[in-house]
């Protein structure tokens, strides 16, 4: 394939700082989850106690996925039952990057005047995303039986994690020849990834009751991995599907790639109609046409995450009330009462940088929009352009606000009506979830702020998400300085609910998120449009 090999070099390098983003830490954080166990149940007894109770509870298995076995690799393989799914994500979205995104962008056409086949972008980017999980499982096998755990066990979850973002990475390749943009191609991608974890979910709750519907989860990629069982029953037949269903996309994407135009998705877009609305006549309006899909995207998932967190939460407190074993362990954490206030505290950060990550993407789609030439079209009309920015950044900055409260508000009520409490549930998990708005409007105000100032650098306002999400994720485990902690902005989020909270962190981080963007508005209004 003609070309191939440079363009892989060239993606290479282009990524150079996001690929280690998410393949290092993806691969080593269940390696963390050993120790954690160790410490959290030092015997036999609570860890086979705890096993024996999450295997049966429904939130968990919709959470984690399902539990077989005792011993502590099937309990870290089950812990990590989640990480897949963000293998997958970032699997996707690099495929779609170094397609779809550059095809937008007039790189592929650029490329292709050269001698490039047809097909060595499209097989450039599965090639490096192919490879990426490839060193993600070679780096997490060692990790794992560094840990005392079998190799057998360790190299099964470490083809579990690659095999999820390998076949992702060709729904991808061939979301990314169906779409006419890379916007509509992430769409399709996370609406895929989004089925296949529901189908899942919702296959594995029915094998701990009657089974009716246990099927489903065999429907679901995400299920033939998590079926593999590490550590326990050491299922390898889930791979020859997997493989198989990565080839059949990857020779479909192939087929579609070589019948379409370039810049052409094979499903047509929608003709818009001729005049506009005259509802169309200012900014804001605008902005509300171009947000309004993601809005309503991104609040719909986050009222599935509050559905599935709300019912762990009553989970968490039906484990104390099960297991008489595992009363002594969560007693250290505050008894029942706790160990929800820590699982919901827990949860709002994860709902926090997810909620980040919405206001970077509405934040980014303004720089889309100049990149594209149509920023420079309104401007050319009545509009300034501190309003049109600033009509953008009402999404950027209350769309997050309108996703939390929606999540906040379901996890309290599925958590309230469990527990016979919904009016106070309500109150405490959805002032929990809000309070990580501060924080939030940060990370948004560095993309504003590098957007004003940096445009071309825009991009890297994902890295801060990626960076906090670290931090979260592995920084009281790998025990890091307080001031790596300290860069975190949801670090200085009080631990809600359950924990003291005083005005001061709000205060701060809401001045630190208004300089950050008055900087960023104020470069916006003296640099050229557009900058390339």
């Amino acid at each position: 394939m003609t070309g191939t090999g440079r363009l892989v070099r060239l993606i290479l390098r282009r990524d150079r700082v996001l690929l280690p983003l998410w393949v290092v830490p993806l691969a080593l954080i269940p390696a963390l989850y050993v120790s954690s166990f160790e410490a959290l149940f030092p015997t036999d007894a609570e860890r086979i106690g705890y096993a024996r109770v999450s295997a049966g509870n429904a939130g968990f298995v919709a959470l984690y996925g399902p539990l077989h076995g005792t011993g502590l690799g099937e309990l870290v393989a089950w812990r990590g039952g989640f990480i897949p799914v963000l293998v997958a994500l970032f699997s996707a979205l690099t495929v779609i990057r170094h397609t779809r995104t550059d095809e937008e962008a007039g790189r592929t056409e650029l490329i292709g005047a050269a001698a490039v086949s047809r097909h060595a972008g499209l097989f450039a980017a599965l090639l490096v995303a192919f490879g990426a999980n490839a060193v993600l499982a070679l780096i997490q096998a060692p990790a794992m039986i560094s840990q005392g755990l079998p190799v057998t066990g360790s190299v099964l979850m470490a083809l579990e994690f690659a095999l999820a973002g390998c076949m992702f990475a060709a729904v991808a390749a061939v979301c990314a020849q169906l779409a006419g943009g890379a916007r509509s191609a992430r769409s399709l991608a996370l609406v895929a990834l989004g089925i296949a974890y529901v189908l899942r979910l919702a296959g594995d709750v029915s094998d701990i009751g009657d089974g009716a519907t246990g099927w489903l989860s065999w429907l679901s990629p995400i299920g033939w991995v998590q079926h593999m069982f590490p550590y326990g029953a050491d299922v390898w037949w889930p791979i020859v599907p997997a493989v198989g269903l990565g080839a059949v996309l990857v020779g479909t994407a192939a087929f579609l790639a070589a019948h379409r135009d370039v810049g052409a998705g094979v499903l047509p877009d929608r003709p818009g109609p001729a005049v506009a609305a005259p509802g169309l006549r200012s900014p804001l309006a605008l902005a509300w046409r171009l947000h309004r899909g993601m809005l309503i995207g991104w609040v719909t998932g986050f009222a599935l995450l509050g559905l599935v967190f709300g019912a762990v939460a009553q989970s968490v407190a039906d484990l104390v009330g099960d297991s008489p074993e595992l009363a002594d362990v969560f007693a250290r954490l505050g008894g029942a009462s706790g160990a929800v206030d820590s699982y919901l505290a827990g949860v709002t950060g994860i709902l926090g940088l997810i909620a980040a990550a919405y206001a970077v993407q509405a934040l980014l789609r303004v720089r889309d929009e100049e990149g594209a030439g149509s920023a420079e079209l309104v401007l050319t009309t009545g509009a300034s352009r501190l309003r049109w920015l600033a009509a953008h950044l009402v999404f950027a900055f209350l769309g997050p606000v309108l996703a939390l409260a929606v999540s906040g508000a379901v996890a309290g009520l599925v958590h309230g009506l469990a527990s016979g409490d919904v009016g106070g549930e309500v109150t405490v998990v959805l002032g929990g979830v809000l309070a990580q708005v501060p924080a939030v409007w940060v990370l948004a105000a560095v993309a504003v702020g590098l957007f004003g100032l940096l445009p071309r650098f825009a991009p890297v306002a994902w890295g801060a998400v990626a960076a906090c999400l670290l931090v979260l994720l592995v920084g009281a485990a790998l025990q890091l300085s307080q001031w790596v902690l300290d860069l975190s902005p949801f670090t200085h989020i009080p631990h809600l609910p359950g924990g003291h909270a005083t005005a001061t962190p709000f205060v701060v981080l809401t001045l630190i998120a208004v300089v950050v963007g008055a900087a960023g508005l104020a470069g916006f209004r003296r640099r050229d449009v557009p900058t390339t």
